[in-house]
């Protein structure tokens, strides 16, 4: 019996805290739990129509999800659930292959849900937590400003009540431009309205659930003026009954690639994104967490929401924001949380149905500009240009072709430059500075002088097929443009980390190179390294003719040693 609650509290990470929960922790986490749900409701209905589901599957992807993680989650704080840039990849990738809202579409989401599920999964199990490092800090600032206007461009349609032609943001734009005299006057003025109180609250008062508030005073005027009957869209009946679960038909086999594409970058996209979240607020209050669980948990939320007919989800920050700032202790905020959105879907059907769907557009046009920072994109250029460029390039690929491949297009550039900097890395000549220990880049040091017959030389990168030759090359070139002869050759060994068999081989090509010259090569540093190498191979230190020394000064001592000898010799 211990062995299997071992086990258990081995899988689930949370399940020992909720076991032997403390009683001091209970007012605290009922409060955030119920704060949390007051965000989690309007915004899980508002997120499910940009994903084109009906308002009652966002509810279907909040409940179970958040109960799950609440198990096997390592973060304490953090909320899962529909999340901004998810449910726009989920639409990219659906709306090509059916009619949002429709039962096929249900079906594909549900299928896209349990592969990037399996996905997380395998990863996590894989140990490829490091994967949340993948998209860097530009290419997160790009995508999360090119999704923000493309939810903005995306819910114009619902403030204005116009059928909006095209998919991209230019063709709705265009056709934004041609329709916005035939506006809905009504549907307007309401979606201005539920606008300005969102960010009124959101601003004047940030502990105040700024969705909430503008959906329930949304139902109010809906239910008071009947809006409806004004031409105004509602969200209508929707189901109180817990979804029926099934599974989801097989695809066509000309869907498979398009889902799979997708699910993998679903997965890959909502990991990262629930990291950064759960990442800041873990080190905000002093805790670790584990990344490959992290990966496993949203696998396990994501397989629940499939299994509630629901689709893919992720960390949701301004919720997690909530649960920190009302003072949520424990994982029992999620529950609490989950089990009222559900006792929500059970009351409240009636007064969901009264809210405009102007209001949902409205509230996501609100959270959206949460999501911009452009700011933060061009204080980079003080940074670093490339990365200024990447960001750039992210949120227009995101905005002018698509989310997935406007992220593929940043993650290849960002790609390319990592393999330009491993190709052509920085490199140093290195001198000594009269009177000073140590040694000095020539490039940076004006004071810095070589040491006569002595060429110390550090190349900043692992050796490998992608550089070997130009590390060869520049070396050769150094000899070549030295003030006086060079007699030795001292390669800086401590910044190369690594080495394949390419750039072994360019190591002792370069050797019989600078041998014909007369100049001897020798090696400081990563002695034990080097030695441990050859011997793995059958080869012995004297059959590549290369000196080796533990560190550079010891090197240094053995140069002026040799020079001082070879001057009582021919002096």
């Amino acid at each position: 019996m211990s062995a299997l609650k071992d086990r258990l509290f081995r899988w689930m990470p949370g399940l020992p805290e909720l076991v032997r929960y403390q009683r001091m922790n209970l007012r605290p986490d009922v409060l955030a739990g119920l704060s949390v749900a007051a965000v989690a409701l309007p915004v899980s209905i508002a997120y499910a129509q940009l994903a084109g589901f009906s308002p009652v599957v966002g509810l279907y992807s909040t409940i179970l999800p958040m109960l799950v993680y609440a198990l096997f989650g390592t973060s304490r704080q953090l909320i899962m659930g529909p999340d901004a840039a998810t449910c726009a990849m989920i639409a990219a990738t659906l709306t090509p292959l059916a009619v949002a809202g429709s039962e096929q579409y249900l079906s594909f989401a549900v299928t896209l849900t349990l592969m990037a599920g399996v996905f997380c999964i395998i990863a996590g199990k894989c140990g490829l937590g490091f994967f949340a490092d993948f998209l860097s800090r530009p290419i997160l600032m790009g995508l999360l400003n090119g999704v923000g206007i493309n939810i903005i461009i995306s819910q114009l349609g619902k403030v204005t009540k116009l059928a909006l032609q095209g998919h991209g943001v230019i063709s709705q734009l265009e056709s934004l431009l041609r329709q916005l005299p035939a506006a809905h006057g009504p549907t307007v003025a309401l979606a201005l309205g539920s606008l300005a109180v969102f960010l009124v609250v959101k601003y004047a008062a940030p502990r105040v659930p700024a969705p909430l508030v503008a959906m329930v005073a949304a139902v109010i005027v809906s239910g008071v003026f009947g809006v409806a009957r004004h031409g105004v869209a509602v969200v209508g009946e929707i189901s109180s009954a817990l979804p029926a679960v099934h599974l989801p038909a097989l695809p066509p086999p000309d869907s498979v690639g398009t889902l799979v594409t997708g699910a993998a970058g679903l997965a890959l996209i909502s990991f990262c994104s629930a990291m950064s979240t759960c990442r800041g607020f873990a080190a905000k209050n002093g805790y670790d967490i584990d990344a490959s669980r992290e990966f496993v948990a949203l696998g396990a939320c994501d397989l629940a929401s499939a299994l509630s007919q629901g689709f893919a989800i992720s960390g949701a920050d301004s919720r997690t924001a909530v649960n920190d700032s009302v003072g949520g202790k424990t994982r029992l905020v999620s529950v609490v949380a989950a089990l009222t959105v559900l006792l929500a879907l059970f009351l409240f059907t009636n007064l969901i149905a009264l809210i405009p769907t102007a209001t949902l557009g409205a509230i996501l046009i609100g959270s959206s500009l949460g999501l911009m920072n452009f700011r933060q994109i061009w204080n980079l250029r003080r940074y670093s240009r490339a990365e200024f460029r990447i960001a750039l390039a992210t949120l227009a690929g995101v905005v002018l072709i698509g989310v997935m491949e406007g992220i593929v297009l940043a993650v290849t550039l960002a790609l390319v430059r990592f393999l330009s900097r491993i190709a052509r890395p920085p490199d140093h000549e290195l001198g000594r500075i009269a009177g000073m220990d140590g040694f000095y880049e020539l490039a940076h040091y004006p004071e810095a002088e070589a040491v006569p017959g002595l060429l110390i030389y550090r190349f900043e990168s692992p050796l490998t097929f992608f550089n070997a030759d130009y590390f060869r090359q520049r070396v050769l070139q150094l000899v070549a443009r030295a003030r006086g002869p060079v007699r030795w050759v001292l390669l800086d060994a401590v910044s190369i980390t690594d080495s394949d068999i390419t750039g072994m081989l360019a190591v002792k090509r370069l050797e019989g190179e600078l041998r014909a010259k007369n100049i001897r090569l020798t090696v400081a540093g990563r002695e034990a390294e080097f030695r441990e190498w050859l011997d793995a191979r059958g080869l012995r230190v004297e059959d590549v003719n290369i000196t080796l020394y533990p560190s550079r000064h010891i090197a240094l001592a053995a140069y002026l040693e040799a020079s001082r000898k070879d001057v009582e010799t021919w002096g």
